[in-house]
């Protein structure tokens, strides 16, 4: 692509305890990333409310809604008088009995540019998402914004390294990931430096092996269990990485954080000439990808 650079925010945030509450965070991060020139903002996945996923409860389907709906048009109209480039992420109502974790992407107007549906639903201790989430149908397929082709995936899919390939084979020129991760407290401090550290290893891994720049936006603060479990941490420590998995700015892990990074793109281009990862795949002996296992 002919840009060279781009300025980006990552909005970590706390659960406020409301929906309103929230979009109203939101909103203020927004604006607070427009006056510092920022053109693209990455929200964390399910913004809107608590994770609500740590139990299984079918009132919590309440919270679903329609895209379009009520908060893509509230985002939308953010989207367009702030001229910025948004990424959202919604718990999307699509028919009764029928829902997914859906992120949206709104470029510089009310309109959106498109979707991406979470693909790998997880189904772990205070993760039970299969409960709530159809998987995604749509594919990997980048969203194509005046920023550039953004790669959007979500949490869980960040640990797949076939989700960044597919995109990056599509063109993507961002790889974006919506994120709602934390530790279990029961868990002893050498357990929680593990998942930390493996969390973001394995994210600066995918850009370093599709020589593209990345952005991880995850959400902070303890959030209690609605059925009376431990509840979970939040880590924060929203990052950006280069195409070499270079560290280019990273967030705290206890509080709510608007960070601001320059991104230049041009890198990706320079990094591939020199560890040309495309060009050596051998695509003629990976069929057994497709299979589940190698018996």
């Amino acid at each position: 692509m002919s840009r060279k650079s781009l300025k980006v925010a990552l909005l970590q945030e706390i659960d406020h305890g409301s929906t309103q509450a929230n979009l109203a965070a939101i909103e203020t991060g927004l604006r607070e990333a427009a006056a510092a020139g920022v053109e693209l903002v990455v929200l964390q996945e399910l913004h809107n409310g608590p994770y609500f996923c740590q139990h299984e409860s079918v009132e919590e389907f309440d919270r679903a809604e329609p895209i379009p709906g009520p908060s893509t048009e509230r985002l939308g109209a953010l989207a367009e008088e702030l001229k910025l480039v948004v990424v959202c992420s919604l718990f999307e109502r699509r028919a009764a009995g029928l829902y997914h974790n859906t992120a949206v992407v709104f470029d510089r107007s009310r309109s959106i540019a498109g979707i991406y549906r979470k693909m790998h639903i997880p189904d772990d201790p205070a993760f039970y998402e299969k409960f709530y989430f159809t998987p995604g149908d749509l594919g990997f397929e980048p969203i194509q914004t005046s920023v550039g082709k953004l790669g959007l995936l979500v949490c869980w899919d960040q640990w797949y390294p076939e989700g960044a390939r597919l995109m990056a084979l599509a063109g993507a020129e961002l790889l974006l990931y919506p994120t709602a991760i934390g530790w279990d407290p029961a868990d002893d401090e050498k357990e929680k430096v593990r998942q930390h550290d493996a969390w973001i290893t394995v994210q600066r891994g995918h850009a370093v092996a599709n020589g593209l720049p990345l952005l991880a936006v995850n959400r902070t603060g303890f959030e209690a269990a609605p059925d009376g479990g431990r509840g979970i941490q939040f880590w924060g420590s929203s990052f950006a990485v280069g195409p070499q998995g270079e560290y280019l700015a990273q967030a705290s892990v206890d509080r709510p954080q608007l960070l601001v990074v320059d991104v230049d793109l041009a890198r990706s281009e320079s990094v591939r000439r020199i560890w040309p990862f495309l060009r050596d795949r051998r695509i003629d002996a990976y069929a057994d990808l497709l299979k589940r296992y190698r018996d």
